[in-house]
């Protein structure tokens, strides 16, 4: 679902209830990990960005939440990422309690560590 939300707040308080805390613990990590990047909406969720290219977004989505990384750190962590499902640039939690938040943030680490887009 793409989000006509104006701000990452406003996005984080439209998103359900279930899910909402989890979200804001992303939003939070991001924020901690991702010291010099410009958080804003990209394509209807949150993103941030280094160097106006986004790097790291996130989306609660229908289904599940979803994080999008650059393919070679969604590789990087394949293993570490337990029950998610996993495609090239994208990460999908069907549930919010499946999110290993520690490994979300040695993901988020490693982004900032990454020089440039490795898309």
């Amino acid at each position: 679902m793409i989000s006509k939300a104006a701000d990452v707040a406003k996005y984080i308080q439209e998103s359900p209830a279930d899910r909402r805390a989890a979200v804001q613990q992303i939003r939070a990590l991001c924020r901690q990990n991702l010291s010099g990047y410009e958080e804003c909406m990209e394509h209807g969720m949150p993103s941030y960005k280094r160097n106006g290219v986004p790097e790291f977004s996130f989306a609660s989505q229908k289904q599940y939440i979803a994080l999008y990384a650059k393919p070679v750190l969604v590789n990087e962590f394949r293993k570490a990422l337990g029950k998610a499902k996993i495609g090239k640039s994208c990460i999908r939690f069907h549930k919010a309690e499946d999110i290993d938040f520690a490994i979300v943030a040695e993901l988020l680490r490693r982004t900032a560590a990454t020089p440039g887009c490795s898309c």
